[in-house]
């Protein structure tokens, strides 16, 4: 065909784009800014095979723009120059749209040379990133554009597209394929919301296949092959990977240890130990806390084989760790406790240390005050004497509320008795 199958089948408008209804289906917001005539500098933000460039080049061609595209990981502002160079070229009457593959790899001081024309006009700016571009894109071209996120496809509209990247390839070149059932299928879930990765497995089921009389057969061996030679090889991008450790943190808060488990697999699936293991450690304080005071070091024990362990069977301590804090129950109090501490702290909401408090292990303290009036506590019944230990600023501040779990309110029924006394 002279290219590859996925730009053979590249849509040339909104409703050959498969998944991204949100965005250009008939009620999508870009669909209606482009009806609108209005073109905005734009940042598409999403994973990679979700059709950020094709919509780009749908959008330019709607426009009746000149499309140029570049890609930050090679390009340099010499290359914007050149196009700024063209600008009074007739064939650029209708103005440009500048593509920007992969911003995040420019510099603060390249995408700083690309203000002074999006904002004049000259040049509308569609840059797109994987990465969050909160975390990799400089202020002042965010203030400038408006940001749509890409969403990864659906199997279902994956299959739409492999079944039709398989009717065009047999029809261009003159061929017939039979195709096994699940096989389809089974590239659309392996691709993980990736549409050009699972074409590009289709097309290399054509290319590895034996060819009988003009006619293909694909059978689920053939993709486990293709598949396992790496036809679809997922990158655990920044993104992606904190969205994986938000949601397997989550799951262990809200107490769901298969929903745990499976995301503890999805992450040691990517061959990361240090992340999960670090974020057990986290939790075990966060989230459990006072409600297991063993949990920490429960969690620290399972961590530490891991480490020594090593994959595969690093997995078995991990997962009793995860089953053990989500099946555990749940504490935030230490966290809230400290967070309120130090927001005073922020807001410079304290004050000087009582004098009972302070320091009277030197010669001439007691001159000074300090360290005078204080009570040990471990002269009197059950090791407490009612004292103030706040500075007088915030002497009436509760920072540290019991939780509602069997332990805490254990303590909290043995020192109200106490102090009751």
């Amino acid at each position: 065909m002279g290219k590859p199958l996925a730009d053979f089948i590249r849509p040339t408008s909104f409703d050959e784009v498969v998944g991204q209804k949100h965005l250009v289906g008939p009620h999508g917001i870009l669909r209606r800014i482009i009806a609108s005539s209005s073109l905005p500098n734009m940042i598409f933000y999403g994973p990679s095979g979700t059709g950020k460039t094709t919509i780009a080049r749908i959008i330019a061609k709607m426009t009746e723009r000149k499309f140029y595209i570049l890609n930050a990981t090679s390009a340099s502002t010499s290359d914007i120059k050149d196009i700024i160079a063209s600008l009074g070229d007739l064939e650029h009457s209708n103005g440009v749209l500048l593509y920007l593959d992969e911003i995040q790899y420019f510099s603060k001081k390249q995408q700083q040379s690309l203000l002074e024309f999006i904002e004049n006009g000259q040049i509308v700016l569609i840059a797109s990133t994987t990465e969050n571009p909160y975390f990799y894109i400089y202020n002042a071209i965010l203030s400038r554009s408006t940001i749509f996120e890409f969403k990864a496809v659906s199997e279902d509209e994956i299959l739409q597209a492999l079944k039709r990247a398989v009717k065009v390839y047999c029809e261009n070149t003159n061929v017939q394929v039979e195709i096994d059932n699940g096989v389809l299928e089974q590239i659309a879930r392996a691709a993980r919301g990736d549409v050009r990765r699972a074409i590009n497995s289709v097309e290399l089921l054509f290319l590895s296949s034996n060819n009988v009389h003009n006619c293909y057969h694909f059978t689920l061996d053939d993709v486990s092959i293709v598949l396992d030679n790496g036809a679809i090889r997922y990158d655990r991008d920044g993104d992606i990977h904190y969205d994986l450790l938000s949601a397997f943190q989550k799951s262990i808060r809200g107490s769901d240890p298969d929903a745990a488990i499976h995301y503890l697999a999805r992450l040691l699936s990517s061959n990361d130990i240090i992340s999960p293991a670090r974020r057990l450690l986290v939790i075990a304080s966060e989230d459990i806390g006072l409600s297991n005071p063993q949990a920490i070091s429960i969690v620290k024990a399972c961590v530490d084989s891991a480490f020594q362990l090593g994959m595969p069977e690093a997995r078995i301590p991990l997962a009793e760790a995860v089953l053990f804090l989500a099946t555990a129950p749940k504490s935030n109090s230490a966290i809230c406790a400290i967070d309120s501490a130090l927001e005073d702290i922020k807001q410079g909401n304290y004050g000087d240390i009582p004098s009972n408090l302070q320091d009277a292990h030197y010669q001439g303290a007691e001159k000074l005050g300090h360290g005078i009036g204080y009570i040990y506590p471990h002269g009197h019944p059950h090791n407490y004497v009612e004292q103030q230990y706040l500075p007088d600023k915030l002497k009436n501040v509760k920072y540290y509320t019991y939780g509602d779990n069997k332990i805490e309110q254990l303590a909290k029924k043995y020192w109200d008795e106490i102090k009751k006394k």
